[in-house]
């Protein structure tokens, strides 16, 4: 055999699992979750005493909010841990399910604590109490706002850093302790007012029934993820355009894609011409795969080569003039 017609070994290419977050990305996740229990825990401490002091219903709503928040986030700790852990033989496609899994955990506690919230405010409709020493209460919902609003702005980086949907998930039980937090300051300014006494369980109730709307958000979100939902339409269009940006892809079609926990997965068929070699068609399809893997970080992608046949018939199947025609179309 000619020694000059044997092809070189081509030099390793990188896993085709894109999945396994970076060591940096890994710490912030873990990192988010420690402040977040660091700050659930410290808001447990001085909403407690602010309660015992004030005895206000609103008050101890966004109490019990925080010891949910302590348990959701050791909660969610132990399932970013475990969606980190890298893929093995058992979980070929690695672990992020283990996210929407304590995102589900944590819309029912929400739901449990929404549950005792409603019990404890009719009781105090039926038997008024108005709070006592209330700015105190004052303070200590002035302390928990700054400390939320910095921890929400770990959590909001690293979100846009790894896509968790737990930490997603905990930050938006935060961003809702921002506006029961208003409304209990509300509510112990209103209660100082004679005859205004009817507020703070009134606001309580509603602190009570946003709580139920978070949990239902959440929730939805985790098992949108288990039951492995299609990306986002604007994703879907990104791939194809990624796609369709090699200029040898005549089609493409059986396009599915998928998130589990901060992983996302793209499998797609690309219709290539009839006259390509195997080499050829194997050369488009990486340069199409480390192109998708520059939009998508964290995107695991598997393509198939068919030929390019007009006439065939192929599930979901989007030709390149309809796609050129569409796109001209949203110019004009």
């Amino acid at each position: 055999m000619d020694s000059a017609r044997v092809p070189a070994i081509p030099k390793e290419r990188p896993p085709r699992w894109a999945g396994g977050e970076s060591a940096s990305t890994g710490r912030l996740m873990r990192l988010a979750s420690y402040a977040s229990i660091g700050c659930a825990c410290t808001l447990i401490a001085a909403k407690f005493v602010a309660w015992q002091l004030t005895g206000s219903i609103s008050l101890l709503a966004t109490l019990i909010d925080s010891l949910l928040d302590a348990l959701a986030s050791t909660i969610n700790l132990l399932a970013v841990r475990h969606a980190l852990t890298p893929p093995d033989e058992e979980h070929r496609f690695g672990h992020g399910k283990a996210e929407p899994l304590a995102a589900l955990a944590q819309a029912a506690f929400i739901c449990g604590s929404a549950l005792f919230l409603l019990i404890e405010a009719g009781g105090r409709i039926l038997h008024p109490q108005p709070p006592q020493h209330e700015f105190v209460g004052i303070a200590v919902m002035t302390f928990s706002i700054l400390l939320t609003l910095l921890l929400i702005g770990l959590q909001s980086y690293v979100i846009r850093r790894s896509n968790s949907l737990a930490i997603a998930a905990d930050s938006l039980h935060y961003r809702g302790d921002l506006l029961t937090n208003l409304a209990v300051i509300v509510a112990l300014l209103l209660s100082a007012v004679p005859d205004y006494g009817y507020v703070d369980p009134l606001i309580g109730i509603g602190i009570a029934a946003y709580i139920v709307y978070n949990a239902w958000r959440i929730g939805w979100d985790a098992l949108d993820m288990l039951m492995d939902k299609e990306l986002p339409a604007s994703d879907v269009e990104r791939i194809v355009k990624t796609v369709f940006a090699h200029p040898h892809v005549c089609a493409v079609h059986d396009l599915r894609t998928r998130a589990s926990g901060p992983q996302t997965f793209i499998q797609c068929h690309v219709e290539l011409q009839g006259g390509l070699s195997l080499r050829q068609a194997h050369e488009i399809t990486d340069t199409i795969e480390h192109s998708l893997r520059a939009t998508f970080p964290r995107a695991e992608v598997i393509i198939h080569q068919d030929p390019y046949l007009e006439e065939v018939e192929a599930p979901r199947r989007i030709l390149r003039a309809d796609y050129e025609r569409t796109v001209a179309a949203r110019k004009t």
